[in-house]
């Protein structure tokens, strides 16, 4: 959809700025209106990591004038391989931090706000009162629908992307666009799936280049938006695959009973498994089950990982099935339903999702590890490596 620019060019550039943004400048159709819109424009990330990263370090350099971050987060090792706002010397340190110095060190003429905080219902409509534009770079489904609802209720459009594993996808939702037709996120995804169906990237993984493809389209589609340039990706989810190099857009539409938007509530990170409700999920900690296997207590303790994560990092004793084999009725039929079993993955996620199904099997003294293999590493094997 073509839209007109998202923002005014009410601001004067800089002899530096002229020779800074001089390939901008240079562009028909952009030229120093364009410059000046991006300079005028205020943008709000939420999230400084995998797709946070270039997204605003892109935004920075082509001059938008005040960029907002908010992340809660603090680097981790493992983010290095893909979120390249960090390095080895940020470890440990706010990520705000971190994006605050590498952007004023790329472009001084920006001016960045931080928000160390979590994006929440509180805190939503305060935060966007103060931006024209946001770009969503969150990595759960509870986040994802706040910013959604948030922006509706704001009247302001938000670019969306998202990534796992080998594949990206990008659009652009506003709901009060002009001519009356915009979508939101909840036509694409009207409820959120069940977290078996979509584990994160720490469960699942992720081409570190990938966060880098997504994020400078969704850089672009914030660049068009605030200068209207082009045709914007609203209406039109654009979905990339890494491995085949492939490239489609499928359009979207506003569902025919779509949910409106009235205000913000809970945000649950995914719809619990069929009958699951409110029950809680027998669990112990990384360190009961140290003293448990300590006593030589008969527990069976196994361990749902793929083949490769077992490779990586193991509990001694453990007994490896992967998941998608524990949940096949022939596997099941050879445990002891009577035994003590605890199951674990590396997070606490997949471990949680099996219990429930080894419960509908007759399995009555089942747990599973509260933090997984990552929770033990943490406060029982710190020495064994981390993934």
């Amino acid at each position: 959809m073509i839209l007109p620019p998202l923002v005014a060019p009410d601001a004067t550039l800089s002899s530096a700025e002229l020779t800074s943004y001089s390939r901008h400048l240079l562009m028909p159709g952009f030229g120093p209106d364009g410059q000046r819109r991006l300079k005028h424009s205020r943008v709000l990330v939420i999230g400084a990591g995998g797709l946070g990263s270039p997204v605003l370090l892109y935004l920075g350099a082509a001059g938008v004038g005040t960029l907002g971050v908010i992340d809660f987060d603090v680097v981790e090792a493992s983010n290095l391989q893909r979120q390249i706002l960090h390095g080895v010397a940020d470890i440990g340190q706010p990520k705000t931090g971190s994006a605050v110095r590498a952007l004023r060190e790329r472009n001084p003429w920006i001016h960045v706000r931080s928000h160390r905080e979590r994006f929440d219902a509180g805190n939503a409509r305060a935060l966007l009162a103060d931006y024209d534009l946001v770009v969503d770079c969150s990595d759960n489904f509870a986040s994802r629908y706040l910013v959604n609802d948030s922006c509706v209720l704001a009247g302001k459009p938000y670019v969306w992307g998202a990534i796992f594993r080998f594949e990206g996808q990008v659009s652009v939702f506003w709901e009060q666009a002009p001519g009356g037709a915009g979508p939101n996120y909840r036509d694409l995804y009207p409820s959120p799936p069940l977290p078996a169906r979509t584990p994160s990237c720490a469960e699942g993984g992720v081409l570190g280049v990938l966060c880098g493809t997504i994020g400078t389209l969704m850089a672009t589609e914030a660049i068009k938006l605030i200068t209207g340039i082009g045709t914007s990706l609203l209406g039109r989810l654009l979905i990339y695959d890494a491995l085949d190099m492939s490239l489609r857009c499928l359009p979207l539409r506003r569902a025919p009973q779509r949910e409106v938007v009235t205000g913000l509530g809970e945000y649950p990170a995914g719809r619990g498994a069929a009958g699951e409700g409110d029950a809680p999920v027998p669990s112990l900690r990384a360190q009961e089950l140290q003293q448990l296997l300590a006593r030589h207590e008969p527990v069976v303790l196994i361990d749902i990982r793929e083949r490769f994560e077992w490779d990586i990092v193991r509990i001694d004793g453990a007994r490896h099935i992967p998941r998608d084999e524990l949940i096949r009725q022939d596997v099941l039929e050879t445990l002891d339903k009577s035994a003590a079993i605890v199951l674990h993955c590396k997070h606490g996620l997949r471990s949680r999702q099996v219990l429930r199904d080894m419960q509908g099997h007759g399995f009555r003294n089942v747990k599973h590890l509260d933090g997984g293999i990552i929770a033990w590493i943490r406060d029982v094997e710190p020495g064994l490596p981390c993934y």
